[in-house]
């Protein structure tokens, strides 16, 4: 990983862009309606993945480890499919969020309005 992307489990990724995928699926005309677009993503299908990884490319990520006492206590990444179960950092940039893989919990928020996303490609 480089500095400014974040590993996201498959399972937490296509729960914070299910509704984004959902709509790709549709556009895409690969199902017909929300219902169809739902069970594809339950039943996880190939192309499932490929949009979300589309999706993920552009849609910047915000990490946060509580408690946020500075302003490295937030931070704004590229997000990357990852196998396994665990959020992914860079080495560098876990003395920011004092994070020291012994179990520490962070928070994955993903900025909407475009004015939000436009914010975290500046952080």
């Amino acid at each position: 990983l480089s500095l400014h992307q974040c590993g996201l489990p498959h399972e937490i990724a296509i729960e914070l862009f299910q509704t984004f995928v959902i709509r790709g699926l549709i556009r895409q005309h690969l199902a017909s309606n929300i219902g169809v677009a739902k069970s594809q993503i339950r039943e996880k299908e190939p192309i499932v993945w490929e949009i979300l990884q589309e999706v993920m490319q552009g849609h910047p990520v915000l990490l946060n480890r509580a408690p946020t006492l500075h302003k490295l206590g937030i931070q704004a990444f590229q997000p990357v499919l990852v196998e396994g179960r665990a959020i992914c950092l860079h080495p560098l940039v876990c003395k920011g969020f004092n994070a020291d893989f012994d179990g520490d919990q962070m928070a994955v928020h993903v900025p909407l309005s475009l004015e939000a996303q436009a914010e975290a490609r500046l952080l």
